[in-house]
């Protein structure tokens, strides 16, 4: 015990040890220190103490007054400026020259103050009056309700209920419930079992018990006395067909929302789904600082220049915006104080008020601008019955009897008489206007019409618009032979009075419903300009549209003549020729356009069609070896290399490819079908070779890229296609294509999971394509493709392969006459896309007549499609070479299965 005894216990302490020194617990006090914690009220130790000093609340008082007696003379409470914080001298004397000096600052005081009082006390008053004008209490907001409460009687007011939560329990402290969905086996179940009825029902007695005359019978609960609705008579189960279409019935309401035709071309809303929402957006997404920062700005510019309107409307708009809508209000009526002539302020003002109180506005604007036509119509528009319209806009014409617009606005609100008699007049006032002229004589008879039109062309020589209408106005009468002297005199007419039309001018004025009218513009026009390629094919395609065989090609003899070098006017002349039948004058005509265009690839080409949609194989080899010695192109060699192919020549067909490769090594198309020749004789490992040598020459080509991974594929080599499909996707990034064939890789090896996630990271990639949204919409299950479908036609409103999606989802419901619509639009929006005239034909030979399926092989004739997976699947293919566009369109539609 004693080795474990410290040595220093029990001895003094070191000179100068101070506890605690070493650990560092030192510089605090303690209680001990200082005493016990003693009240204000207790006495203090000093039993004689004198009185003031007897507590301790009156020694600290009194030594607290000695502290402050002290003058702070340190340094922190000196500034260089105004010296001490304090004052030095108020310890000092208070003595009578000093009472005297603040007597007198004092006075002086209350003298500068007297003088100022009227106009500051005038100045608080306005600015106390503006802000309660501009934010009123509560109490004056409702003064004109409690005004009201004298009218209501004792019983009313006794009626009133006393104020207090009416909720039950349960909304009152409402909980989380938990909603678990009930499977269809759980109401089928119970309504097999049924239930038991303990009372009679009234009706059922009106018929002398429980037997009724009908004959489902209510003789039980269940069972054939249901109702046709969610239940199906007779059985007692759910009709689980009638709950999908009341679940779908939302979304079919939306997607006809959503769409709209108008002149004949398809406009789809691009918020469409959204718009409900709108009152769910902030009216504002500024900061608010800026908006304070703009309404300082914008204060100021008022205060400096009251009389500036654009400060006065740009402050009620802004106050608008941030939803304080009074405060606009009363900021736009000060503007039309200090601007009683500006006509923005006080139109803006009219916007701004509502109703009535618009139209008194409105007329205090009048007053001030008898001649503003903007507030005339802004009046006329606030009316809400036609005979104040027309009162309205007949007080206008009387202050301002030359404003067109007035005018127009009066007479489109008239009968066809009364807007006669108006515009006769509106012509005498308004001697200059076309529109009001030409407006006239639409009304007028027919003679009347002439000397309409001749009074016109006095008053307004230099507009062609009236000699266009006079010569639409003899043909709609019979009279044709008068139109092409109208367009002389016109011609004459105009160039007297200065007026040059240039050819673009010329072919504005072509009149598509008046033929003849248009005819003799367009020969005028042509007359004028015959060198001009543009005017021959605008006119040729009139005749082809409009005209006959004989017409067109009279045309095009007199086109080739003045543009010999136009290689088009050539191959419209012998096509015409061609689909007539005269294949000898398709000849010479084609002979022709080689002696004026020698060595031209697309005279070349047509000569070698021609030859061969008529079975001349060797004429067209003739020609074609023509061709490659005089004008070799990459065309050129291809089209030799696919008639050799079709032809059955496959070794000629090689050599011919090899040949074209040493001179257009970067042409895909050549790599492509020497691959596919390769492939056809079964020889694949030539045929990978051909495709990644064509790769390494022409990396951006997608079509080589889906040749060689679909080959991969076909030998069952699903990881090579794979790897193959993501090394095309990092030479070519954002490709659709590259994107869709990875998609639909997976997709048919039966990797739904990675399909839809592949799409996923397409659409983040490419998100506005509408091929891959068309396909994501028929990736997904049925209940989502709706959905799908709408986001889908938010990001591409316009694209055909969206559109014609939209058609496959309604025509895999059953929907005809939606789904026949959305086709009419999909094939308006893009007559090129031959899919959508394939499964448009589908559609019709399952749902359609014989008279609609024949319209719709008619239209695709005429559109030529050229473009489209399924079509050129099909039309290139090399079985299918001499087809038409009619045998091709149903070779492709019986390929359609109708399995999305």
């Amino acid at each position: 015990m004693n080795k474990k005894k410290k040595p220093f216990l029990g001895m003094p302490a070191p000179l100068g040890y101070v506890p605690g020194l070493g650990r560092g617990a030192t510089g605090f006090t303690t209680r001990s220190d200082i005493g016990p914690a003693r009240d204000a009220n207790d006495p203090v130790d000093d039993r004689h103490a004198p009185p003031g000093k007897r507590t301790v609340g009156d020694q600290m008082k009194k030594s607290q007054a000695a502290d402050d007696d002290d003058e702070d003379l340190n340094d922190t409470n000196y500034d260089e400026f105004n010296g001490y914080a304090g004052s030095l001298f108020s310890s000092g004397p208070y003595e009578k020259d000093d009472e005297e000096a603040d007597a007198i600052y004092a006075a002086l005081d209350k003298r500068m103050d007297e003088r100022r009082k009227e106009r500051r006390e005038q100045r608080e008053k306005e600015e106390i009056e503006k802000y309660r004008m501009e934010r009123p209490k509560i109490q004056q907001q409702f003064s004109d309700l409690k005004r009201k409460l004298a009218e209501v009687t004792e019983e009313e007011w006794l009626s009133i209920p006393e104020v207090g939560d009416a909720r039950n329990k349960r909304q009152r402290n409402p909980r989380y419930e938990k909603l678990t969905p009930v499977p269809d086996s759980f109401f089928a179940k119970h309504l097999q079992t049924g239930e038991n009825h303990t009372s009679v029902d009234p009706r059922q007695t009106q018929f002398g018990g429980l037997n009724t005359p009908y004959p489902g019978g209510l003789n039980t609960p269940y069972p054939g006395g249901m109702t046709p609705g969610l239940m199906t008579p007779g059985t007692g189960e759910l009709d689980m067909r009638k709950i999908g279409q009341a679940r779908n019935t939302l979304m079919d309401m939306r997607l006809s929302q959503v769409s709209d035709s108008v002149s004949g071309q398809t406009v789809v809303d691009p918020k469409g789904y959204l718009t409900d929402l709108n009152s769910m957006i902030p009216t504002h997404g500024g900061d608010i600082n800026d908006i304070k920062k703009a309404r300082l700005l914008l204060k100021s510019v008022r205060e400096t220049n009251p009389h500036h309107p654009p400060a006065w409307i740009a402050s009620a708009r802004l106050e608008e915006v941030t939803g304080k809508l009074q405060v606009a209000r009363n900021l736009i009526m000060k503007g039309t104080e200090m601007c009683p002539k500006s006509e923005d302020v006080w139109l803006e003002a009219a916007r701004l008020q509502p109703g009535d109180t618009a139209k008194a506005v409105v007329a205090q604007a009048v007053r001030h601008l008898p001649q503003s036509v903007r507030i005339y119509i802004r009046a006329a528009e606030l009316e809400t019955d036609i005979r104040a319209k027309k009162r309205v806009l007949r007080k206008a014409l009387e202050h301002v009897p030359n404003s067109v617009r007035l005018w127009k606005a009066a007479v489109e609100l008239e009968e066809p008489e009364d807007a006669r008699i108006m515009l006769s007049r509106a012509v005498e006032c308004c001697p200059t206007s076309v529109e009001l002229w030409l407006a006239l004589a639409r009304l007028e008879t027919y003679e009347n019409a002439r000397k309409v039109l001749n009074k016109a062309r006095e008053n307004i020589p230099t507009d062609r618009h009236i000699w266009i209408t006079a010569a639409k106005l003899e043909e709609a009468n019979g009279n044709t032979q008068m139109v092409e002297k109208i367009i002389d005199r016109a011609i004459t007419s105009l160039r007297a009075n200065g007026v040059e039309i240039n050819r673009e001018q010329w072919i504005q004025c072509v009149a598509h419903n008046a033929l003849e009218c248009a005819r003799a513009i367009y020969a005028y026009a042509l007359q004028v300009f015959p060198s001009k390629k543009s005017v021959w094919l605008r006119a040729a395609y009139f005749e082809k549209n409009h005209g006959t065989r004989e017409s067109l090609e009279a045309l095009l003899q007199r086109a080739v003549a003045h543009c010999p070098k136009a290689e088009v006017l050539w191959l419209m002349g012998a096509k015409s020729k061609w689909l007539a039948g005269d294949v000898p004058a398709a000849r010479s005509i084609l002979a022709l356009a080689f002696q004026a265009n020698p060595n031209s690839e697309e005279i070349w080409l047509a000569a070698v069609k021609l030859e061969s949609e008529n079975n001349e194989y060797e004429r067209a080899r003739r020609l074609l070896a023509k061709a490659r010695s005089s004008a070799p192109t990459a065309r050129v060699f291809m089209k030799s290399v696919k008639l050799e192919w079709v032809l059955g020549n496959l070794v000629a067909a090689q050599e011919l490819c090899e040949e074209a490769l040493k001179h257009y090594e970067d042409f895909p198309k050549l790599w492509m079908m020497k691959g596919q020749i390769e492939e056809q004789e079964e020889l694949v490992e030539k045929a990978r070779e051909a495709y990644n040598q064509g790769l390494k020459k022409c990396p951006h080509s997608t079509p080589l890229w889906l040749l060689l991974s679909r080959l991969e594929e076909k030998v069952g080599q699903l990881t090579r296609a794979r790897a193959i499909l993501e090394k095309s996707r990092l030479k070519n990034p954002k490709n659709p294509g590259l994107w869709l064939e990875s998609v639909r890789l997976e997709y048919r090896a039966g990797l739904k999971n990675i399909a839809s996630t592949l799409m996923a990271k397409a659409l983040q990639e490419c998100p506005n394509s509408g091929v891959l949204w068309s396909e994501a919409i028929f990736l997904e299950a049925r209940p989502q493709r709706k959905t799908k479908s709408v986001d889908a036609l938010k990001k591409c409103e316009h694209d055909p392969h969206v559109l014609l999606a939209v058609a496959k989802l309604f025509w895999s419901e059953r929907k005809i006459t939606k789904a026949r619509e959305w086709f009419h639009r999909t094939v308006k929006i893009d007559s090129d896309l031959g899919d959508a005239w394939a499964f448009f034909y589908k559609f019709e030979l399952q749902h359609g007549t014989e008279e609609q399926r024949e319209e719709v092989r008619r239209r695709c004739e005429n559109a030529e499609p050229r473009h489209g997976e399924l079509w050129c699947a099909t039309s290139k293919d090399i079985a299918n070479w001499q087809r038409k566009i009619g045998e091709i369109l149903v070779l492709v539609a019986a390929r359609i299965k109708n399995t999305f």
